[in-house]
């Protein structure tokens, strides 16, 4: 009898064992997607909650602050098709309330399998209706992620955040990434600027909010007058970038193309990801004649021109067996060097290069940072112009008028602010309270108003007649530039038959408020004088009713 009740026990243990290696076995192989994409859905949602990404935001004229880049929580819905009781039924209720078809949730759930995605990044609304269906074999999971509630807006600026290592990629996401993961250390946009973080000596358990000086008005307009521009002249991409001359401060920094970082992975996949660079910042191109006035300040300042010194103008000029020639050839006779600037006159900009020794030329457009990052604070690219760098004649004409140097669009902008700053560099920011401060006296006050007057004679008298604004003085100047075979990816010297054509000015001119670069890659139409020129003026139109700048003289008299 004692022996039957040891063989009793021991095949209730042996029963009770195979149960537990089965049950281990169900959730370990058979089940482990199930509770994987159960753990993993978990696991995502108390990771962001333990250290949430700091938001990014800009701002408005009242001090309204906007986020741009921020969290949300989203929902994974997902089936135990084995669990399901009546399949057909299952897939019926599902399609209505989510954005999948009956047929093809009945495809995923007839499937032989213990976990099946049926479909990611749920909003809370739509997760809660699937919850009161309580139907069997579907499950939720939550996870936390970056958001994006602009879509493309200021996109170039922002970056994105990868999902798979939760690091910031590109633009403020990916130089800020470790102030905004709430990491001790540098920031590497912050780094480059030469500050710390105050919470260096401690760890956060929230990222930073980093506040852009992006006006989030200016931001949108610049963003829509860049697509009509494209729609109107055709150009296949271009930029508007605005500053306040006095501080630096960047108002405005549209691109296009531009990218939604909310789904970057499209883009990835289908292998543009020179879409995710920011070509004001990361991309060189040779600005042609808004580079004049640059050749003008230095001559100026040297004392070597006036604005009403004169030359004659022949239409070509020979430099080291090198023809250079003026835009279609055109002769213009004896001219001022403010007419040069009116009539955008290749040989009357070498002739201005030409009074200053090879070495001093070179020394000046360094001064104005042409040659050096401007750290504004997200990637970005320089170029040390060697073959320029090598002071001979015809690379020195050439750049004159600024065919032949390679510069950034900000480079440009940085540049321009002595002019507009009575003569006083200032470098570009985009983080409030991460603004350099150093200024540099570039060209006297003196030659900035010369050259400040005779832009706003472009603007009154010569092509640059389309960006004026009734009632207000501003100063500008047009460039149409050839691009080089290099730049469109063709092993090629010399230039295509494609155009860069921009327009930089500020307003109002002898006290401005902002400073502007509009850049169009490639339009149809034969000049900046035509293109950029008019989109200048309407963003320079909707700047000054922004700001209320009451007008410079009554445009009756």
């Amino acid at each position: 009898m004692a022996k039957w009740r040891t063989y009793i026990v021991l095949f209730l243990i042996i029963c009770f064992a195979g149960g537990i290696v089965y049950q281990l076995i169900n959730l370990q192989v058979y089940q482990q997607d199930y509770y994987s994409a159960l753990a993993q859905g978990q696991h995502n949602f108390f990771e962001e909650i333990k250290g949430e990404r700091g938001e990014i935001l800009a701002q408005q004229k009242n001090g309204e602050l906007i986020p741009l880049a921020t969290n949300n929580t989203w929902f994974l819905l997902f089936s135990c098709p084995n669990k399901i009781q009546d399949k057909e039924e299952t897939a019926l209720k599902l399609s209505k309330i989510v954005d999948l078809e009956k047929e093809e949730i009945l495809d995923k759930i007839l499937q032989d399998s213990s976990y099946i995605k049926l479909q990611k990044e749920l909003d809370k609304e739509t997760a809660e209706k699937i919850r009161e269906l309580e139907l069997k074999g579907i499950y939720l999971s939550k996870k936390g992620g970056r958001y994006y509630p602009y879509d493309t807006l200021a996109s170039n600026i922002l970056g994105f955040v990868g999902a798979e290592h939760n690091k910031g990629q590109y633009g403020v996401e990916e130089a800020y990434n470790s102030l905004l993961k709430g990491e001790r250390g540098l920031a590497k946009g912050v780094a480059a600027r030469g500050y710390l973080l105050d919470s260096q000596s401690a760890d956060i358990k929230k990222g930073e909010d980093l506040i852009l000086t992006i006006d989030f008005n200016i931001q949108s307009v610049a963003e829509d007058l860049l697509k009509k521009a494209k729609e109107e002249y055709g150009a296949e991409g271009g930029s508007i970038t605005i500053m306040d001359p006095k501080t630096g401060k960047v108002l405005a920094l549209a691109t296009l193309p531009n990218f939604n970082p909310n789904k970057y992975e499209e883009y990835a996949k289908e292998k543009k990801m020179e879409v995710f660079q920011n070509s004001v910042t990361q991309k060189l191109y040779e600005p042609g004649s808004v580079f004049k006035p640059i050749t003008m300040a230095a001559a100026l300042n040297e004392e070597k021109i006036k604005p009403d010194t004169t030359y004659i103008d022949e239409g070509s000029i020979k430099i080291n067996g090198w023809t250079i020639e003026n835009y279609k050839g055109r002769k213009y006779g004896e001219r001022t060097m403010t007419e040069v600037l009116k009539k955008s006159i290749n040989t009357g900009a070498v002739f201005a290069q030409q009074k200053l020794d090879p070495g001093k030329f070179l020394e000046y457009i360094k001064s104005f940072g042409l040659f050096s990052k401007t750290e504004i604070g997200i990637p970005e690219t320089n170029s040390e112009n060697i073959e320029l760098q090598k002071e001979r004649g015809v690379n020195l004409a050439t750049a004159s008028f600024g065919q032949g140097i390679e510069i950034t669009p900000i480079q440009l902008l940085r540049a321009f602010s002595a002019i507009a700053n009575n003569g006083e560099l200032v470098n570009p920011y985009l983080i409030k309270n991460y603004q350099n401060q150093k200024t540099k006296q570039i060209i006297s006050g003196k030659t900035a108003s010369k050259l400040t007057a005779m832009l706003v004679k472009v603007i009154k008298e010569g092509y640059g007649k389309k960006a004026q604004v009734p009632g207000y003085y501003i100063a500008g100047k047009t460039g149409t530039a050839q691009v080089p075979w290099s730049s469109i990816g063709i092993n090629k010297s010399g230039y295509s038959d494609k155009t860069w054509q921009s327009f930089i000015g500020f307003a109002p001119a002898f006290n401005p408020r902002f400073l502007i670069l509009v850049k169009l890659n490639n339009p149809n139409t034969n000049s900046a004088e035509e293109s950029a020129a008019p989109t200048f003026k309407k963003m320079t139109e909707y700047l000054l009713n922004y700001y209320q700048v009451p007008p410079d003289y009554d445009q009756k008299n």
